[in-house]
């Protein structure tokens, strides 16, 4: 295979992209060059350059920076074209009607799994999460449903667990054997592992090896007892096995 060496403003300019996508707020210059390691006036001209494209943004004193309108349509470009979306996006509005709980579909990306759609229950108390959130695959239902059907999941679980929440499982060796459960079960679950108060359950869509995609319920446990947690379940799996019959039809 030919590994070429990376273009050097290339792999800045997404890096710099990157960054400014997972920040929670506006950077300034100096934490973007403290963070990237870029020389200042380099990383300065950069932003000008991205700015003028519309890919980044500066506040109105021109002193912070975060993502531009550009990423937004390209991102969105994804969604529009990928089939596993386009398949989902009825199954889940069916789903979500079904059990009126706040449904997901995401991918494992490295070892998160990125939000790709979601459908929002009707009742007030409510879980809410916003396309494009990454969270850690093993403290997601999502993540454990992908991981419990990949071959290489113990590559793709790290070696230090950091806790979400006091109920996230840090033990490796423990959150492995739920895995293997999660596979035998045919769903994974999980109770407050990464957001408190609130239980999940997954169905991996196996419609590609390995397996890269799932879709999920969210539940505030103040309105989960065994018979919603059965309904929810099944529920999943008859969606799953929907989804990944029309992408295997080719009906998207």
């Amino acid at each position: 295979m030919d590994v070429r060496a990376p273009v050097k403003s290339a792999d800045r300019t997404v890096e710099l992209l990157e960054a400014l996508a997972r920040a929670d707020r506006w950077l300034t210059l100096a934490e973007l060059q403290r963070e990237l390691g870029y020389p200042k006036s380099s990383l300065y001209m950069l932003l000008q350059t991205l700015i003028g494209r519309g890919w980044v943004e500066c506040d109105l004193a021109g002193s912070a920076y975060g993502i531009g309108v550009r990423a937004l349509l390209v991102g969105t470009s994804y969604l529009d074209r990928d089939p596993v979306v386009r398949a989902a996006a009825l199954v889940l509005e069916q789903v979500r009607g079904e059990i009126n709980e706040t449904v997901h579909l995401a991918r494992l990306d490295g070892a998160d799994m990125v939000y790709l759609a979601s459908r929002e229950s009707q009742h007030h108390l409510r879980f809410t999460s916003r396309v494009g959130r990454r969270q850690p695959a093993y403290a997601t239902a999502l993540g454990r449903a992908v991981l419990s059907q990949h071959p290489e999941a113990a590559e793709l679980v790290p070696e230090v667990l950091a806790p979400l929440t006091p109920h996230t499982t840090t033990d490796r060796d423990l959150l492995l054997a739920e895995l293997e459960q999660a596979r035998a079960n045919g769903y994974a679950s999980e109770c407050e592992q990464n957001v408190p108060g609130l239980g999940c359950f997954a169905v991996a869509l196996p419609y590609r090896v390995p397996v890269t995609d799932a879709i999920s319920a969210s539940v505030p446990l103040a309105r989960l007892d065994e018979a919603h947690r059965e309904h929810i379940v099944a529920t999943l799996v008859q969606a799953a096995r929907q989804i990944t019959e029309l992408l295997r039809n080719g009906a998207v």
